[in-house]
């Protein structure tokens, strides 16, 4: 491979990168390896719109002070993703505050902040932070020509079917068929180089490495998803109260209430599922659950209140997994490192599909053939033929 079809490939794989990142980002409601600001709090070390490599909180060391976090904020915005630096550290939570802004988030009526919080953190160099300018400006660009090309288009065809992500989906399968139609006119030659360029398209073939690798890459997205989507952090809001309650959330200061904390599986493969506290005032039990597909389970969950009333938020946090190794090894795994398992159980799927793959194909190509007959031809091509 000469080098510059080594940097062809090596562009061509970053830019596949980016995009599912930044989608994987969209679908999750996080960052996943690249975020962006939107605005300018983080000024002069991220101006709006520029973007940096966000690493997972369970990939990233412990959160000090200094350090830039994406977090779910409650009051700052409205709510929602804040990325903001550690400026200090309290029993109750983390300090935090835009590098532009004058005051804390604590000053303004946001609450410490908990490290259930937190998902993820900005890589930082020497600590200089990562920042990739003008990526946020780049997707927010094409996340608004795309909105208000389906605006567009909805207001021509009257219906608001082609809003949002329902109507993506149709603009995308209509582009997705005019870039067929201008793939088929494109390709016809004319004079001598006809006959032979209708030979080549009559006999192609797909390396079947490529259609294994399709399948397990399909494979693997959709049991990552089912594993990673469903799960995550809940949080739980309690009153410390000088009063007692029927409400199980009210709890009389110094004491605790004991609620149940269901775990569904829509799926139809059994999973394994570790409940953590992920906060102070949090027991679980049991902390390892089983359940079987289609069906739920319960475990136990107290929530304590302090001595001094007010309101406090409780954190736990929920690991799925899918039950295809054995329990043993998911447990150790599991300790080792909660993203462990998920990784060995991806492992597992993508060998499965590969080895059966090429148990059933080999070495063999994948022919794709285009038939001359008239019945087999489309009513595309038949049409173009009849045109031309």
């Amino acid at each position: 491979m000469s080098p510059r079809r080594a940097l062809e490939l090596g562009v061509e794989l970053l830019v596949v990168v980016v995009v599912l990142s930044l989608v994987a980002g969209q679908v999750l409601g996080y960052p996943v390896l690249l975020g962006y600001v939107e605005t300018g709090s983080m000024a002069p070390t991220m101006e709006p719109g520029d973007g940096f490599i966000a690493v997972p909180t369970a990939l990233a060391e412990d959160i000090e002070e200094g350090d830039v976090i994406v977090f779910r904020a409650e009051e700052l915005h409205g709510g929602g993703l804040t990325t903001h630096r550690v400026v200090g550290q309290t029993d109750r939570g983390y300090i935090t505050r835009g590098d532009a802004n004058p005051f804390t988030d604590q000053d303004g009526g946001e609450p410490p902040v908990q490290k259930a919080q937190i998902v993820a953190e900005a890589l930082q160099i020497g600590g200089t932070v990562v920042v990739i300018p003008n990526l946020g400006t780049a997707v927010m660009a094409v996340q608004n020509a795309v909105s208000e090309l389906q605006r567009q288009v909805a207001i021509l065809t009257g219906t608001r079917s082609l809003l949002g992500t329902q109507g993506l989906m149709y603009l995308l399968l209509v582009l997705s068929g005019l870039l067929y139609l201008f793939d088929l006119l494109a390709s016809r030659t004319s004079g001598p180089n006809r006959d032979r360029e209708r030979t080549r398209e009559r006999d192609q073939s797909i390396s079947p490495g490529l259609v294994i690798a399709t399948l397990a890459a399909v494979l693997v997205i959709a049991a990552t998803a089912a594993m990673v989507m469903p799960a995550g952090t809940q949080e739980f809001g309690i009153v410390s109260a000088e009063f007692d309650s029927e409400q199980p959330t009210v709890i009389p200061a110094g004491e605790s209430s004991t609620l149940t904390y269901r775990v569904p599986n829509a799926g139809v493969v059994p999973i394994i599922v570790y409940l953590e506290p992920a906060s102070d005032g949090v027991a679980v039990d049991p902390d390892r659950l089983r359940v079987g597909g289609r069906t739920r389970a319960e475990a136990s969950l107290t929530l304590s209140a302090p001595d001094e009333t007010g309101y406090y938020r409780r954190y736990v946090t929920e690991y799925r997994y899918l039950a295809i190794l054995p329990a043993a090894l998911i447990d150790a795994a599991y300790r080792l490192h909660p993203w462990l398992p998920i990784v060995m159980i991806d492992a597992v799927l993508a060998s499965g599909i590969a080895l059966l793959g090429w148990g059933l194909m080999g070495k063999r190509r994948v022919r794709i053939r285009n038939r001359e007959s008239r019945h087999d031809r489309s009513w595309v091509r038949r049409l173009l033929r009849e045109l031309t």
